[in-house]
């Protein structure tokens, strides 16, 4: 990221305008499908754990989402898989779906994001006080660890 350490002051010189300055900024958003105990996030695929017909789909929780499938097997036993908020269903009530079957989509986007921004600098001051933030962002993290 560059950042102009001075900008041109409108008030000292009429000739100046003010242009806009790209900013790239990248972050990992990261690959999340697994937690450190094992449970699935709702950042993958939730798949059928078993052969069977899928005899309910209900809301798990009104307020925060999520799923409760119902899949009732060849033998009679009612498996239920809970898929949290996030992941949509691809399956529907009454459907025949094999084991390792795909019950929701694949909401991950994983990897290395980038999104181009621009700014507009219409202070000469704000540039300092960008470095500032940046600074004061800095020191925090480098305390708080």
């Amino acid at each position: 990221m560059v950042v102009p350490i001075l900008s041109p002051d409108p008030a000292t010189n009429k000739n100046v305008s003010y242009l806009k300055y790209p900013i790239y900024l990248g972050g990992n958003r990261g690959r999340g499908q697994i937690y450190p105990d094992g449970s699935k996030s709702n950042n993958t695929v939730y798949n059928s754990p078993v052969k069977g017909t899928i005899s309910a789909i209900k809301v798990a929780n009104e307020k925060k989402g999520g799923y409760e499938i119902s899949i009732e097997t060849a033998s009679g036993d009612t498996v239920v898989e809970k898929i949290p908020a996030g992941p949509e269903l691809v399956v529907s009530e009454g459907q025949q779906v094999l084991a390792d079957q795909p019950l929701t989509n694949n909401p991950n986007v994983g990897g290395f994001g980038q999104k181009d921004v621009e700014i507009v600098l219409q202070n000469p001051s704000y540039p300092r006080f960008i470095i500032i933030l940046c600074f004061c962002n800095f020191c925090s993290n480098l305390l708080s660890s």
